[in-house]
């Protein structure tokens, strides 16, 4: 079976920066783009309406996906780009077309005048039910975003790619998540920023003076643990530079940040198969509403 990069795409802005930069990966990966529109039907009493018909709405939407793909095949010309339009439930059928791709990109609602983004309940559904990498592009995203300034302090396609940055659990990493960063870094010849959040001892949250030297201790503790955990991908990738960041306080508030100068943020998902279903984590929550730059959530068990 052939592999893909899945966009799903449902005419909106956000959207369409998602497709261009799913075309971007599908490029870097040498893989096909598929262009994913989900129709949901009309409701019956609607449907019976001349104007508003489930036929003539069916109509209008098919034109989303073809007038998409025809604007990806001319902007990257080479890329082999296909379109489909399923019916249901978005999110469902979302991960229903992606199944057997490698990765499914959605775009994110803008904030306006806020850094970041805002994650719709089809973004959250996807990302927490998906078992592929998802990512979310935010609207307004551009291909120069992934670069570095030029020596005009401008974004520019003809720099080197910014770094990705990889938020791990230095206590839980996950092989998976891992292994997704470095070969993101890799296909952009770029290096990589790990960035891990510990929190301190609880008696600190009493007001007890904090030790310097135990601050030290506990931060090596931590960045030995996860150069272990890192090794194999090292040993795999010598050509990246690694940066390992260890932070006290919030993880997800050093991902925002650090985000800022990004290619992309990667970060897990644990999966949770359980009766009281599926949930995204805190952390995850917080990085997809608030990150700059491209999220790339990766599920694991």
């Amino acid at each position: 079976m052939v592999r893909t990069v899945v966009a799903g795409l449902d005419g909106s802005p956000e959207s369409g920066a998602a497709a261009e930069w799913a075309a971007r990966e599908a490029e870097l990966r040498g893989l096909p783009l598929k262009v994913v529109h989900v129709w949901e039907p009309v409701p019956d009493p609607l449907a019976q309406a001349p104007l508003m018909g489930a036929e003539t709405q069916q109509h209008w939407s098919e034109r989303i996906p073809r007038e998409a793909g025809e604007g990806l095949r001319l902007r990257h010309p080479g890329l082999d780009v296909s379109e489909e339009q399923v019916t249901g439930s978005p999110g469902d059928a979302l991960v229903d077309a992606a199944k057997d791709a490698e990765l499914l990109v959605l775009g994110s609602r803008g904030l306006s005048g806020v850094g970041g983004f805002l994650v719709g309940s089809v973004g959250l559904s996807v990302v927490a039910h998906a078992e592929l990498p998802v990512v979310l592009v935010r609207a307004g995203e551009q291909a120069a975003d992934e670069h570095e300034s030029d020596p005009a302090g401008s974004p520019s396609t003809g720099t080197s790619y910014r770094p990705v940055v990889l938020g791990l659990d230095a206590d839980a990493p996950a092989d998976a998540v891992i292994e997704f960063a470095f070969a993101e870094a890799a296909r952009r010849g770029t290096g990589l920023r790990v960035v891990y959040g510990w929190n301190l001892p609880p008696y600190y949250a009493y007001g007890l003076a904090m030790d310097a030297g135990l601050n030290d201790e506990l931060s090596r503790e931590e960045t030995t643990a996860l150069t272990e955990a890192l090794r194999p991908w090292r040993e795999k990738h010598p050509a990246i530079e690694v940066a390992l960041e260890p932070r006290v306080g919030s993880a997800a508030d050093h991902l925002v940040d650090a985000s800022r100068e990004a290619s992309l943020v990667v970060i897990g998902r644990r999966i949770r198969r359980n009766a009281l279903g599926a949930h995204i984590g805190p952390v995850a929550h917080g990085v997809l509403h608030h990150a700059i730059a491209p999220v790339a959530v990766v599920a694991h068990d």
